[in-house]
């Protein structure tokens, strides 16, 4: 029945094509409709306001899930929250394997322990550069150089080609922590041969070189050393390079370091369990911060995409229990703003620059060099590796397709623009967009995982710009109105407005009159439904989440 049908491999974005956040890839190897499948990433993005109460957001991974007989494993290139963040969440849907390296899989560790499932999921050690096989794939690690330790991509051997899929990376010839790039192991990839580079598109619109980590310390000594009283600096806390060089020009300031923030906390543990921050002092707990002068301290504290339970939110809101930000004070932003956080971050800085605090941002000076390529590193990948084709991913649309453009120049043969949900057949004959699966996302909503577009958060969305109406009628025995209905209203009326509660309850008697003696309780909602939500369009010109109490005695 399946003669002819020849094995074929596929790549399949389920987050982080078209936007920057949620990385889920797959790659699928075997015959059509029957092929075993192998996971790249599993992130998060975070809230941006939009939806409220919504503070994490994940790919939805239904696609997956209904194969996961079929899907031999998850590989994790790094420990950003982008790109393990949904682990926690979504892996009781997958129950795969996972594999990382053991600054990675500490970090998960700790995370999968927050949810009880740190016994449960099994995550399997491996090395730097190291090679092992899951399923049919055969897999190598190459180590690149990033915002953060043991960031790797992975080159993915099958019978059909080689792909490289590259996670987040850079080239950075001074990293602070870890190595440089292999760039030996990328060029003996090249002349073995690659069918395809999924690779990183943050920066595609950059020129040039994104510049090293190590160029930092000067200028965030210089800076620190130059504030009169306390020194505080935001940075993603993930960025042990970052820590290390921030600790480093503090020492140099006479100051000791305080952190702020529970991620940072669980980051710097990983870190010196698996050998990072070896020749750095133990950083102090903000809860002793007190007991530091102002003129002694750095804090390293998290909130610098202006989240608004981070530290550096509560602390700017005057609402933190162990460090405040005040006139003569001085933060550094040492980070980028991620697309999408310009509004937060402004109503953050404002907030600070109300307070007197002085801020210094890379717009300022030098104090934060980016972890994705720049133009120059993209060409120098592409230079090295020289792939029959690229498919950009990690970007908003701008970017995938401005990399796609890129590589182009840089003579790889074809290039893909593909968004999440687009199925890429690499292999066999053309490399082809050929079908599209469901896609989309899911929210953190309190500690259950929801559909982004289901009733739950539409209906919040509804009352948010409409309010919610409440109406309670009460019936006697006989079927008659047994006083007058009660309207409860939130975000809909002022005080002072009673005249308008006072139409809409007339508008009820109206609608109740006109039902004719029918007893029907759905119909009596509806009517009084109806009622209310036209009443208030009227009036108002809006159109509330109207809920129905009916009472009968």
């Amino acid at each position: 029945m399946n003669k002819g049908r020849k094995d074929q491999l596929l790549f399949v974005p389920l987050g982080g094509a078209g936007e920057i956040g949620m990385n889920l890839n797959l790659y699928g190897l075997g015959r059509p409709g029957k092929e075993d499948w192998i996971m790249i990433d599993l992130g998060i993005t975070f809230g941006d306001g939009a939806t409220p109460g919504v503070d994490v957001i994940l790919p939805d991974p239904a696609f997956i899930a209904e194969r996961r007989d079929r899907l031999v494993g998850l590989l994790l290139t790094h420990a950003h929250e982008d790109h393990l963040g949904a682990v926690p969440y979504l892996w009781e849907r997958l129950r795969c394997p996972i594999y990382a390296t053991p600054f990675t899989a500490a970090v998960l560790r700790r995370k999968l322990s927050e949810v009880d499932l740190e016994r449960a999921a099994p995550i399997t050690e491996v090395p730097l550069g190291g090679r092992f096989e899951v399923g049919p794939f055969d897999l190598e690690l190459i180590t690149l150089t990033h915002s953060i330790p043991e960031p790797n991509a992975v080159a993915i051997r099958t019978a059909l080609g080689t792909v490289l899929h590259t996670g987040d990376w850079k080239f950075d010839p001074d990293p602070v922590v870890g190595s440089t790039a292999d760039e030996a192991a990328l060029n003996r990839l090249g002349d073995e041969g690659v069918l395809a580079l999924i690779g990183d598109s943050t920066n595609a619109l950059v020129p040039g070189t994104t510049g090293s980590e190590g160029e930092l310390l000067e200028t965030l000594t210089k800076v620190i050393k130059g504030g009169e009283a306390r020194v505080a600096v935001a940075c993603f806390a993930s960025n042990i390079a970052r820590l290390e060089t921030i600790a480093t020009a503090a020492a140099a300031a006479g100051r000791d370091v305080v952190i702020a923030g529970r991620s940072l906390r669980r980051i710097e543990a990983a870190a010196r369990e698996t050998g990072y921050l070896a020749d750095v002092r133990p950083f102090i707990d903000e809860a002793d911060a007190g007991a530091i002068a102002k003129d002694k301290m750095v804090v390293i504290c998290t909130g610098s995409q202006g989240e608004p339970r981070a530290a550096l939110s509560r602390i700017a809101a005057g609402n933190h229990a162990n460090i405040t930000l005040e006139t003569g004070d001085r933060i550094i932003f040492s980070s980028r703003v991620i697309p999408g956080n310009e509004t937060a971050v402004g109503g953050l800085q404002n907030r600070l620059a109300q307070n007197g605090v002085e801020m210094f941002t890379w717009k300022d000076a030098p104090v934060h060099v980016s972890g994705h390529p720049a133009r120059d590193e993209l060409a120098r990948m592409y230079a090295l590796t020289r792939p029959r084709l690229a498919v950009p991913v990690h970007g908003e649309a701008r970017h995938l397709i401005e990399h796609a453009r890129l590589a182009r120049a840089c003579q790889v043969p074809q290039a893909i623009f593909a968004l999440n949900g687009t199925v890429v057949r690499l292999a066999p004959a053309a490399a082809a967009a050929v079908d599209t699966v469901p896609s989309g996302r899911l929210v953190l909503e309190g500690n259950r995982v929801v559909e982004a577009n289901g009733e739950m958060i539409r209906g919040r969305l509804r009352a948010l710009y409409n309010g919610t109406a409440l109406i309670t009628v009460v019936f006697d025995g006989k079927g008659n109105l047994a006083g007058k209905p009660e309207l409860t209203t939130i975000g809909l009326l002022d005080d002072g407005e009673e005249g308008v509660e006072d139409d809409v309850i007339g508008a009820v008697r109206t609608a109740l009159k006109k039902l004719d003696g029918k007893s029907d309780d759905e119909a009596v909602r509806e009517a009084v439904r109806l009622a209310v939500r036209r009443a208030f369009r009227r009036l108002l010109n809006k159109k509330p989440m109207t809920k129905v109490h009916l009472v009968r005695r």
